[in-house]
């Protein structure tokens, strides 16, 4: 996805195309495909199933309007998988975002019920020291009532 980032969407003769920061150009690209057709003709790669084998015999400016044409598509395919990649990567991030708020809130919770299972334990050993001072006192209580009788 970092890839993406650098990449930049341009456009040319009203067709977007990609061009990342590396250097390499569609543009470039086409232009030589060009050259080489204007120079002998096809690319070498006449059997790669760009141009289909009907579409040998079209002269070179149709071939070339061909080319483009399934360039732009290529294109605006490309611009299209680029655009959802980084929809795609967006969402990652805010869910990445949210993970990391529920881990520190689940940290904080976590530190919470510690704080609060030590002060239930301290509770506790003052109710059991209230209660034995209570039966102590009690039995106190019952030693001055026969003493009194």
């Amino acid at each position: 996805s970092s890839k993406l980032r650098n990449m930049e969407v341009q456009s040319a003769d009203g067709v977007a195309f990609l061009e990342d920061c590396i250097g390499f150009s569609l543009t470039k690209a086409m232009s030589k495909i060009e050259e080489k057709l204007k120079k002998g003709g096809l690319p070498d790669c006449q059997d790669d199933g760009i141009i289909p084998s009907v579409e040998n015999k079209m002269g070179e400016e149709t071939q070339i309007r061909f080319l483009k044409a399934k360039l732009r598509i290529t294109q605006e395919d490309l611009a299209n998988v680029v655009f959802e990649c980084r929809k795609k990567d967006d969402a990652n991030q805010n869910l990445e975002a949210r993970l990391k708020d529920a881990e520190e809130e689940n940290t904080r919770l976590q530190r919470t019920i510690s704080l609060q299972q030590s002060q239930v334990e301290k509770y506790k050993m003052l109710s059991q020291e209230a209660n034995k001072m209570s039966e102590r006192l009690q039995q106190e209580v019952i030693a001055l009532e026969k003493v009194l009788q």
